[in-house]
């Protein structure tokens, strides 16, 4: 069979992997000169299933207002009249109850543990490289009702069947001794040892690599301009290079999905998140995060990658804007130091800033569109790294008529058409 896929951030780069390893004939088209330019290219780096949960919550419509008036405010939006933006938001509210996050927290789990387990085993049958580090992952918190929030979070990792540890000041410093330097305050923490890191963005070029040598063929600097389809069939794409038809075509094209599914009739209910991030070399490990932190008082996830640190967080609804802004990487920089003052080379920490590309409720969109030969994985949001494997291995279960290995339930389009 002949599939072609739209994009090759690390999602697209996944899909061609396990198609490939079917024995499929598979090309991907990539509008940058190479794989994981985009949103795939400074992530935190943070593979955590455990964390896996979506942005619509309880109370988070006023947490976000309140923390918009704030002039260093870790989520801003546009006040522009933006219609898809508009009509994003009100989906998001309508998910930001305690029924609908339980709901939508057990489909992105469900996602997310498998995610691992098949980036474990793609590890395992490939040679590839990506400064991977199973450290686990420690949740910081900073006052006492951040704590309570870490214990209604352990209720439901418990539920979930999920390895955790809930830690007081005293055990945070040491699970993670490098703490000890902090100037801000450690009130306590959750300790999640079955969590990850490892640089998206090394892993899509790696494995691009080895997929060229398995005779996967990219077209890359190349734009695609629409869908071919005949007969209420996707037959193949048009793009910047000629007309390239196939049997299969999965968009896994982030951001970009929707404009191209859209002339289809499919409304893809997907908004860009805009996040930013710093990445610093490490001058002296002992006194450099050994693991995975998130810093639950700022929202900032802070990874160890080889000898570099990633720091990534903030949320802003502004459409596309990808400018850099200097008063954002000030702020991450502020918070890694006051966890890890010493031991990071700050003054040279380069700055990035990436759009997420995010549903309502917090799960992907996965396999049918409602037309045949064409497949979804879109709408990873702020887990794209964490959910990559899984998704891509089910969608490309499905493009070769298989069962998926999880269950699908709420993790289709049908459940934005109902």
């Amino acid at each position: 069979m002949k599939v072609l896929i739209l994009g090759s951030g690390v999602v697209g780069a996944a899909t061609a992997y396990y198609l490939c390893r079917e024995g499929h004939e598979v090309e991907v088209v990539e509008r940058h000169s190479a794989a994981g330019m985009e949103t795939s290219f400074g992530n935190a780096g943070g593979l955590c299933p455990s964390f896996a949960a979506p942005w619509a919550a309880p109370g988070m419509p006023h947490k976000v207002l309140k923390m918009a008036l704030k002039a260093d405010a870790p989520v801003r939006f546009s006040l522009w009249p933006e219609f898809e933006r508009l009509r994003w938001i009100r989906r998001w509210l309508m998910e930001c109850n305690a029924p609908r996050f339980r709901i939508n927290k057990l489909r992105m789990q469900r996602v997310a543990h498998y995610s691992l387990a098949c980036l474990k085993q793609l590890m395992a049958e490939t040679p590839i490289g990506f400064d991977f580090h199973a450290g686990g992952v420690l949740q910081l918190f900073q006052t006492e009702a951040e704590c309570q929030y870490g214990n209604i979070a352990a209720s439901a990792l418990k539920e979930f069947g999920i390895p955790h540890g809930v830690l007081n000041g005293r055990d945070a410093l040491a699970v993670e001794p490098a703490l000890r330097d902090a100037t801000a305050k450690i009130a306590g923490g959750l300790h999640l040892p079955s969590d990850a890191s490892g640089d998206s963005h090394i892993f899509c070029q790696a494995l691009t690599a080895w997929l060229q040598r398995a005779g996967v063929k990219f077209r890359f600097d190349t734009d695609v301009r629409r869908l071919l389809h005949e007969g209420g069939r996707v037959v193949g794409a048009e793009t910047s290079g000629g007309v390239l038809k196939a049997d299969a075509t999965v968009v896994a094209l982030g951001n970009q999905a929707p404009a191209l599914l859209a002339p289809l009739g499919i409304r893809l209910p997907v908004y860009p998140l805009k996040g930013f991030s710093i990445t610093a070399r490490v001058i002296n490990a002992d006194q450099a995060p050994n693991m995975s932190v998130m810093d639950e008082h700022n929202k900032v996830m802070i990874s160890r990658l080889g000898n570099r640190i990633r720091a990534a967080g903030m949320a802003e609804l502004v459409g596309h804007d990808l400018s850099l802004k200097a008063g954002r990487k000030d702020v991450l920089v502020r918070v890694v130091r006051s966890l890890f003052p010493n031991g990071i080379d700050y003054e040279n920490a380069t700055f990035w800033a990436g759009l997420r590309p995010m549903t309502p409720d917090g799960p992907p969109i996965l396999g049918i569109s409602g037309w045949d030969g064409l497949f979804l994985n879109s709408g990873h949001g702020s887990n794209g790294w964490t959910q990559a494997c899984g998704t891509s291995r089910v969608v490309a279960d499905l493009v070769c008529g298989r069962k998926p290995e999880i269950d699908l339930e709420g993790l289709t389009i049908e459940r934005f058409r109902r």
